[in-house]
């Protein structure tokens, strides 16, 4: 009956109907791993008790928070803000990009994929008990399309509409052709209490804790120190097939460190129980001790399956010494990853090569055929190198100062008219070629250092910039740096959210991840080939064929990558059998064990 009614709304909205085939789960290309009636899934512990605390560094590398609004450009965002809000469905961490249902019971896309369709849970409900409704997530979709970060309303620009069709059912209508992606990326956005935003203004960040419907409220916080995030005894959906086994820990705490040192001790201290560590030399070193000798301190190796993405300096072509691509190509040559590696990485690293690092996209070798048909097209405004062995960064003799790149490398200065003028190279306004690479910590102050000192040997004026947290971000969102390090990662089913990256638009707009300004045509179509594909393959090459023109533009020193998480934590915690294939899993499906704990505080 309920069917029949939206169905009569629909027409009377001047909405197309979409043949009836809901859904408990969507994906890019149609497949799912779950049936409709899972109970969980594989790599949770449906039984996993709940209760005790786990506190951590969060995933993000700043020092201070004042907005626990994530969703706009203004403020530094609370680390785990997402932990209090729901969207429409839920991700499965061991699938490629299914989504199953959460607020949302079905959804049911539309056969041209230009609407879908969703039927909501009517026992939804946000923190303060009111219910929720297909009137807050069109309202969601409104502040985020209009007051949200440009990272995400590139992401649902090509949405045209919200439309409410009863209190518990909505529909999304989508505009162009390239619609494959956008089913998932609005069943995963987050879900506002239209309510409270009436009442707050949602432009502005603020350190008021909002009201969501998700698992966590916050409990208590001190900016630049910490934030507490407690479970809702009363969460709508804990024992919702998506949600079983997940959100255990009674208390989730990130705490805020001015570096990783300090960071480092509190782990050693007990004062945070699990540290994720991102520096070689300290997992090779460090690591050794009285706690972790005698095993209350484990440090473990998480495989991570998840495309690598692509770790690198970027030059910022919005400024005019990096139009030149000879300058680019000379910049690459000083750069000594088999010195770095062996000396600075205990050899514990591999060198990134592709902009789709560890995954499918990756291109190899000569094009194939079906990569060349895509890049045909454009052959007369590409760059030659893209149809021949795909770029790859340069490998020296581990010297740390190979004078055969770096002999190569003053010949491309000389060419792109840099002349040597004593120790300094100038163009023919006699201004020197100053690069000035920016940083928010001291720690890659020992990568950056051999390298300018090898620029500095080409005739390159090469320094390195340290700021503190607030100009970093400040100075990033505003592209006001030389080169500055960043790491993008494209997930397992890139799509629309590429352009955030490396589309015409982003480059002109503050605030995206394309940090080296780059705006082609010939890019922005190729993305829109990878968005229409209508089969993984067709995805995986559409990906080969872009990576081959971004890896020959060299806008880019690709940095290291390595397949794994090195994680060190107090032996308080269980965990699942099995490990989510694309995540850590941690906050997600971890547990506090009191057995464990009670010896770690008795000594036995």
């Amino acid at each position: 009956m309920r069917r029949i009614a939206a169905a009569f709304l629909a027409l009377a909205l001047g909405a197309p109907l979409a043949p009836a085939a809901p859904s408990h789960g969507i994906s890019a290309f149609g497949d799912l791993k779950y049936p409709a009636n899972f109970r969980h899934f594989d790599y949770v512990n449906p039984d996993a008790p709940k209760g005790g605390r786990i506190a951590l560094i969060g995933p993000v590398p700043v020092d201070t928070f004042d907005s626990f609004n994530g969703y706009i450009l203004r403020g530094d965002a609370v680390q785990g803000y997402e932990l209090m809000f729901d969207s429409l469905m839920a991700t499965a961490t061991d699938e490629p990009d299914s989504l199953y249902g959460l607020v949302a019971e079905t959804a049911d896309i539309a056969e041209d994929r230009k609407s879908i369709t969703f039927a909501l849970r009517q026992e939804a409900k946000f923190a303060d008990g009111t219910p929720l409704t297909a009137e807050d997530v069109c309202d969601s979709f409104r502040l985020l399309s209009t007051e949200g970060h440009e990272r995400i309303r590139i992401t649902i620009r090509d949405v045209e509409a919200c439309e409410v069709i009863s209190p518990h059912a909505l529909r999304y209508r989508f505009k162009g052709e390239r619609t494959r992606d956008l089913p998932l990326t609005v069943a995963a956005l987050p879900i506002f209490s239209k309510a409270y935003y009436e009442k707050v203004d949602f432009s502005k960040s603020t350190l008021e804790p909002p009201l969501g419907s998700g698992p966590y409220t916050v409990k208590s916080f001190r900016p630049g120190e910490y934030v507490t995030y407690g479970r809702r005894e009363d969460y709508w959906a804990r024992d919702l097939p998506v949600n079983r086994g997940r959100y255990n820990f009674d208390e989730v705490r990130f705490d805020y460190f001015r570096d990783r040192t300090a960071g480092f001790e509190a782990l050693k201290a007990g004062t945070i129980d699990l540290r994720e560590e991102y520096t070689s030399r300290d997992w090779a070193t460090a690591y050794d001790f009285p706690a972790l000798k005698d095993g209350r301190v484990l440090q473990q190796v998480l495989p991570d399956e998840t495309p690598s993405g692509a770790q690198g300096f970027f030059f910022n072509l919005r400024r005019e010494k990096f139009q030149d691509i000879r300058v680019r190509k000379a910049l690459n040559l000083a750069f000594d990853f088999e010195w770095t590696n062996k000396n600075l990485f205990f050899g514990l690293y591999e060198r990134t090569a592709s902009f789709f690092e560890m995954s499918p996209l990756k291109a190899e070798g000569l094009p194939k055929a079906e990569e060349l048909a895509l890049l045909e097209p454009f052959r007369g405004s590409l760059r030659p190198e893209v149809f021949g062995e795909v770029a790859q960064p340069p490998v020296s003799d581990g010297s740390g100062q190979d004078r055969k790149l770096l002999r190569e490398a003053s010949k491309l200065l000389d060419e792109a008219g840099w002349a040597a003028d004593g120790t300094l190279r100038r163009n023919a306004r006699g201004e020197t070629l100053d690069v000035e690479f920016l940083i928010d910590s001291p720690v890659f102050e020992r990568i950056l250092g051999p390298y300018v000192k090898n620029l500095r040997l080409l005739g390159v004026n090469a320094t390195i910039r340290t700021v503190d947290e607030a100009q970093y971000q400040d100075r990033q969102e505003n592209y006001d740096y030389d080169v500055i390090s960043s790491r993008f990662m494209a997930g397992l089913t890139p799509g629309d959210g590429l352009r955030i990256f490396f589309g015409s638009d982003s480059a002109r707009k503050p605030g995206t991840y394309n940090m080296s300004g780059v705006a082609s045509p010939e890019i922005d179509a190729l993305i829109d080939r990878l968005v229409e594909a209508k089969s993984r393959e067709e995805l995986y090459v559409a990906g080969r064929a872009l990576d081959r023109v971004l890896r020959a533009e060299q806008f880019w020193v690709p940095n290291w990558h390595k397949g794994s998480h090195w994680i060190a934590h107090w032996d308080k915690f269980g965990r699942p059998a099995v490990k989510p294939k694309y995540d850590r899993g941690i906050l997600d499906t971890w547990w506090y064990d009191e057995a464990k704990a009670k010896r770690i505080a008795t000594g036995n």
